[in-house]
């Protein structure tokens, strides 16, 4: 799906220790969150810039024998999709990784020691669920991206989500609610009336296989059985 608009400027949080300051630092988990923070922890994600080596690429078996297909420009190769990244050259955006959840400091240095960077969803990945989860991979998969923007401390999958949400009608919508179906979940972050469509961030699969920031008409989303919904420890107006 075409991007057609990030959200205007968010303010980065703060930036401290060894790490470089061009990684976004995002906070750790906490009984609730404003949904100014989910917002400013999405667009995290969104401004991580990173530099991949060749060792970063990965497509085989990890060292515990879990299939890995990193979502390089060279993933046409073995799947049937294409990838985005390419080595030596500066990225944006952290990739997606089957039941990553890495920060974005946590992401850089993974890669550094030359974990691979993402891993792309399957069938059968999604057959074998949380097996098919290499631990030589760095990245972050939709749910796992939700629940670092709720600042909760562990990643909750798709079907664990509505445990700690409750359903909203569409009218209802606010920055930092989601959008689920029983597959993807994204974050809500605005309307856009003209369009008929949201904009919502989410740790993207084909084609994008990363965290961005985009439109997504209305009737597409109803059409995949998407609903709005709410985390119960958001705070209000703040």
């Amino acid at each position: 799906m075409k991007i057609l608009a990030l959200l205007p400027c968010v303010a980065l949080l703060c930036q401290c220790g060894t790490l470089s300051p061009r990684v976004p630092q995002i906070p750790g988990p906490a009984p609730q969150v404003s949904r100014a923070q989910t917002i400013a922890i999405a667009q995290a994600y969104c401004d991580l810039n990173w530099k991949p080596r060749a060792a970063n690429i990965l497509h085989g078996a990890d060292r515990q024998g879990c299939l890995v297909h990193t979502p390089d420009t060279t993933l046409a190769q073995h799947l049937r999709q294409g990838g985005w990244w390419q080595p030596d050259t500066k990225q944006s955006a952290m990739p997606y990784q089957w039941g990553g959840f890495d920060t974005p400091a946590s992401f850089v240095e993974k890669i550094e020691r030359g974990a691979a960077a993402g891993d792309v969803a399957t069938p059968e990945k999604r057959r074998l669920g949380d097996a098919a989860v290499s631990w030589d991979a760095a990245g972050i998969d939709c749910s796992g991206f939700v629940s670092r923007c709720w600042r909760l401390p562990r990643s909750y999958s798709t079907a664990e989500l509505p445990a700690l949400s409750e359903r909203i009608g569409w009218e209802e919508l606010l920055p930092g609610d989601i959008l689920l179906n029983d597959q993807h979940v994204l974050l809500f972050a605005a309307w856009h009336r003209e369009l008929n469509a949201v904009l919502a961030y989410e740790a993207g699969s084909f084609p994008a296989w990363k965290v961005s920031a985009h439109h997504v008409p209305t009737q597409y989303l109803l059409e995949r059985g998407f609903a709005p919904r709410r985390y119960r420890r958001i705070q209000e107006n703040r």
